[in-house]
């Protein structure tokens, strides 16, 4: 019980935490990434300074200017936007341990996929997300980067690819999250090893008396861009979690890449839209038919779905039955899985009259996607699964 209560208190902490970092992250990165499209060259600048801006907000003025490489005197205070970031990866990576690897063989796993062991699974996740990270980082270095156009499309290939294959080794649950947090790490990573660095090299030619060299500052702005425009899919993957149609339907790694796509082009219509250029309307389009793709993908039902789904009616007593033996050890009044102490969500389904009134819930989580029962923990069948669905499809029932 205690275990339960404290890995309980431990992810409702971390994710806390997590939320409260990210927001100021992606806030500041948000920020400052419409104020550098915004700045205007205009007469009268220090020397040195590529461009201003006047701002607006809570009742007072902000002239912001912007230096290209850095101002020719050091200020003497300067304010570090890094611990956001570097809060949000240590908090989530935590939260990872916490809720992907130590329960590994409900998020992580999923034997239908592939029958691995919760170390397996917890080693495949971390060796990738560090493996990941190093050929992004080589590509990068490599001078691929300063072609922009074919390093995106190369990128997205490449993040399209490790979807599939995350979806063809955990489950779809934990293949979201792992995509997500490699993602999440290449921007801190960004941050970390070579935009808070070159700025640091940068303010140590300014004490020596030193030019600080242009590439430095060209680096980290190109590091910085690639952020902005994976921020939206990685918020998409990492609240995906809670979303069963999303993550545990047969196409789920399309809807992934469908994703992966629409994110970029919407942070590339308030891109132009702030740096004042004429506004891409024809993104909302590409976002509408997005949408609606992944809302016809998330009908296919779970991977192992049958093709020709009973529709006949069916008899109560056996959908009871499956319910009962493949959920009702969690959720119930007194559960019998080890480890939970408690009906997760408040949901029971031990007895017919809460097997009805939660319908749809087990309907987006075990007849519609494979998501329940966690790592199909209990093995629950296909023909169970088409059972369920053929009962909700019943207007009889």
């Amino acid at each position: 019980m205690w275990a339960s209560i404290l890995s309980e208190w431990a992810s409702l902490i971390f994710r806390w935490l997590h939320v409260i970092a990210a927001i100021g992250w992606i806030g500041s990165s948000f920020y400052f990434i419409h104020l550098d499209l915004e700045l205007k060259p205009r007469e009268g600048l220090p020397e040195g300074a590529h461009g201003d801006a006047w701002q607006v907000h809570g009742g007072g003025f902000y002239h912001m200017v912007k230096f290209l490489v850095a101002p020719s005197k050091m200020p003497s205070e300067l304010t570090w936007f890094k611990w956001e970031a570097y809060t949000t990866w240590l908090s989530g990576f935590v939260l990872m341990v916490i809720v992907y690897y130590l329960d590994a063989e409900l998020f992580l796993v999923d034997k239908s996929v592939l029958d691995l062991t919760p170390t397996q699974a917890a080693l495949f996740s971390f060796f990738s997300l560090a493996l990941a990270w190093l050929l992004y980082e080589a590509a990068c270095r490599s001078g691929l980067s300063a072609y922009e156009l074919p390093f995106a499309i190369g990128g997205y290939i490449f993040l399209v690819a490790l979807t599939y294959a995350f979806t063809h080794v955990l489950s779809g649950r934990g293949a979201f999250n792992q995509i997500g947090a490699i993602i999440g790490t290449i921007m801190v990573a960004n941050v970390f090893t070579l935009i808070i660095p070159n700025q640091k090299k940068v303010i140590a030619a300014l004490l020596a008396g030193q030019k600080p060299d242009p590439k430095y500052g060209k680096q980290g702005k190109e590091r910085s861009v690639h952020n902005n425009y994976l921020t939206l899919p990685v918020v998409f993957l990492m609240i995906s979690n809670h979303y069963p149609l999303i993550f545990g339907t047969r196409f789920n790694w399309v809807i992934a890449a469908i994703v992966l796509a629409l994110g970029p082009v919407i942070r590339h219509f308030f891109n132009e839209r702030h740096a004042g250029r004429k506004s891409p309307w024809w993104v909302w389009g590409v976002a509408t038919i997005g949408m609606i793709a992944i809302a016809f993908l998330t009908t296919a039902g779970p991977r192992d779905a049958k093709a020709s789904a009973v529709t006949s009616r069916h008899d109560f007593a056996a959908v009871q039955d499956i319910v009962l033996s493949r959920c009702s050890m969690c959720h119930a009044a007194e559960p019998v899985f080890d480890g939970i102490t408690a009906a997760p969500k408040g949901v029971r389904l031990d007895d017919a009259e809460a097997i009805k009134r939660n319908s749809r819930l087990i309907g987006r989580n075990a007849a519609w996607s494979s998501a329940m029962p966690p790592g199909n923990i209990t093995e629950i069948t296909s023909d169970e699964r088409a059972v369920l669905a053929a009962w909700l499809a019943d207007s009889s029932r």
